[in-house]
């Protein structure tokens, strides 16, 4: 039998990843159970899922660490730390995006010559965007409520990701541009891909024909 050391993101993609894998006839039943486990088995017929649940940017050390083969993580935490790994999948789930938002009304790129101050929980997506449009910007790094910066006058912006918008809205706040969509990533060790490749494979392929069929409802 093969085994696999695979990688979920605790939350909302947890969920999802686990509709996928019952759909695609995996036993899931021990990782539905509440329990204080840190180390679930999945089964399928002849390959076993040693599965892990982590918060998303632990999901991306273990699996560039090599102690998982394979990990689901979101891509907008491969965008601000993803280092060596192979994507290989957009699952389709999570979706949501990462975007630029200001107090409304405001006119972010009309002329003056100071730096923009951008507020944001992502300063690496932030810089790589800023850079790749030629501005230089001052980053200011916000680790809880980034909808505030914009509205005490710490920042001119905030880049943050985004699904209905509402939450913007309600603090007088609006989409000026999107930046990049977002939805869950299959990931894959280097190492694995070469060692364990028949099974990882096999796995994808499993994961391609779910979402094709997801695809034609």
């Amino acid at each position: 039998m093969d085994r696999l050391r695979i990688a979920l993101t605790k939350g909302r993609l947890e969920k999802k990843s686990v509709e996928m894998f019952e759909s695609m006839g995996f036993n899931c039943e021990e990782l539905k159970i509440p329990s204080r486990k840190l180390l679930f088995d999945i089964v399928k017929d002849e390959l076993t899922l040693e599965t892990v649940l982590a918060k998303a940017p632990d999901v991306i050390t273990y699996v560039e660490r090599g102690v998982c083969d394979l990990g689901i993580v979101g891509k907008d935490t491969i965008m601000e730390q993803g280092r060596s790994f192979y994507e290989v999948m957009d699952l389709g789930f999570g979706k949501c995006r990462f975007a630029l938002a200001v107090r409304k009304g405001d006119e972010f790129y009309a002329g003056t010559y100071k730096n923009r101050v951008i507020g944001t929980k992502y300063p690496e997506v932030t810089k790589n965007y800023f850079a790749k449009k030629g501005m230089d910007v001052d980053i200011v790094k916000i680790e809880g409520s980034v909808e505030l910066a914009p509205i005490l006058g710490l920042a001119d912006g905030i880049v943050d990701i985004v699904e209905t918008g509402t939450t913007l809205k309600e603090n007088g706040l609006e989409v000026i541009e999107t930046i990049a969509p977002i939805s869950a990533r299959l990931i894959v060790n280097l190492a694995s891909m070469k060692m364990k490749k028949q099974a990882i494979l096999s796995l994808i392929n499993d994961c391609a024909d779910y979402l094709e069929k997801e695809a034609s409802k």
